[in-house]
């Protein structure tokens, strides 16, 4: 066991890993935070996305033990006060959710996106979800909804 210092949905922990848990092992076993997917456990899916210092990543392939000193958001830790995040509003909104295996990773990606790029095209945004995988859609919605995130979200910022 090695002991970490861990930032999770805002909140500081000191957690013994066994040096062969992934992060995803970590989240869903030892903290039950089930949000995050297990989907494949090679990093193609997408279903276990997770923010890790600001960067959508697989956390089915990150081991527990490097996560020490790390800032890490689940889906659990996008919602504030209560209220959701604007863009898992907007996934709501604009129907872009189906069984909702995937949602917690695109939403994941989709807020990565929108912080760093907060007007991408609809080209970039195909691009950002180059590896998440949804076996209920086309995406015609998934991408819709990040299009209206980035709507609200420049509106609410005067932009």
């Amino acid at each position: 066991m090695k002991n970490i210092n861990v930032t999770i949905n805002g909140r500081t922990l000191s957690i013994a890993v066994d040096e062969k848990w992934t992060l995803l092992h970590l989240l869903r076993e030892e903290l039950t935070l089930t949000g995050t997917k297990y989907g494949c456990g090679t990093s193609d899916c997408g279903a276990c996305k997770v923010l890790v210092d600001g960067e959508a990543l697989n956390s089915c392939v990150l081991l527990a033990r490097n996560m020490d000193g790390k800032n890490i958001t689940t889906i659990e830790g996008l919602s504030a006060g209560g209220g959701l995040h604007p863009v898992q509003q907007a996934f709501i909104d604009a129907g872009a959710i189906q069984c909702g295996f995937c949602t917690p990773g695109m939403v994941i990606t989709a807020v990565a996106l929108l912080d760093k790029n907060p007007s991408p095209t609809r080209e970039e945004i195909i691009d950002a979800l180059d590896n998440n995988l949804c076996r209920c859609t086309g995406y015609e919605k998934i991408i819709e909804a990040i299009e209206l995130a980035s709507s609200r979200l420049s509106d609410k910022e005067g932009r």
